[in-house]
């Protein structure tokens, strides 16, 4: 049976690299649930684009620069686009990767990464959940340890181990039932948890979580992502689990 136009996820392409972008486009318009609705060489076109056009996802270079992707992505919700943004990178680090986090990009994908993943990567996105590659995530965690270290004595309001576990689960990807295996608890356990963490966090979804654990408002969660690093192991399975309830 053939998809339909509106069962397509639709995406514009925003990269000033000419054959990158082409390839690209061959690349995701060969895949079925997929349908490229531009190719834009730079956020000017991308911007008069999204004017006119309906997109679920703008997959852009972040390698046009930490400030230009910001600011895009500014433009763009004022423009009234309510989709989503994947950013797609060679290299990033730490701080770039934060703030674009915070400006409302969903995730970041590294170039270095299989064709398979960034399909799986814009299934989630498009599905309202975050992708951030654990690289990157051990990266950021990293840097919340350097701005916030552990005492022996933990803050008030700090997260307790069993939240952290859950939240670490989140941070990889995986499902309730996967985070809840892995701890011996049930999936309403986790359920119950992920509640609470919402709660603390000021937020609805595990997307909107992801954001704010990376800008450390949750306190550091380097120790535990470093403790569970075998866990990214298993991150494409579970991605792999989440899209099949979605589609």
């Amino acid at each position: 049976m053939n998809q339909t136009n509106e069962q397509r996820i639709r995406l514009v392409l925003l990269d000033d690299h000419v054959l990158f972008r082409a390839s690209l486009a061959h690349l995701l318009a060969g895949e079925p649930g997929f349908e490229i609705a531009s190719e834009c060489g730079t956020p000017a076109e991308a911007l008069e684009i999204l004017r006119t056009s309906a997109a679920d996802i703008v997959l852009l270079d972040f390698e046009l620069g930490a400030e230009r992707t910001n600011e895009f992505i500014s433009a763009a919700r004022k423009l009234g686009y309510r989709g989503y943004f994947l950013l797609v990178a060679g290299t990033t680090d730490a701080r770039s990767a934060a703030i674009a986090l915070k400006h409302g990009a969903s995730g970041i994908f590294l170039k270095s990464e299989a064709p398979e993943r960034l399909l799986n990567a814009l299934k989630l996105v498009a599905a309202g959940e975050a992708w951030v590659d654990p690289r990157v995530t051990q990266m950021l965690a990293t840097h919340l340890i350097d701005h916030y270290p552990l005492d022996d004595q933990a803050p008030a309001g700090a997260l307790q181990e069993r939240e952290r576990n859950v939240l670490l689960g989140i941070l990889a990807g995986l499902t309730n039932k996967k985070i809840g295996a892995s701890m011996g608890l049930s999936e309403s356990s986790v359920k119950n948890i992920v509640q609470r963490l919402f709660g603390r966090a000021g937020v609805k979804t595990r997307s909107q979580l992801v954001r704010v654990a990376l800008e450390g408002a949750l306190g550091p969660t380097g120790p535990l992502l470093s403790r569970h690093s075998s866990e990214t192991a298993i991150h494409a399975q579970a991605e792999s689990d989440r899209v099949r309830r979605t589609h």
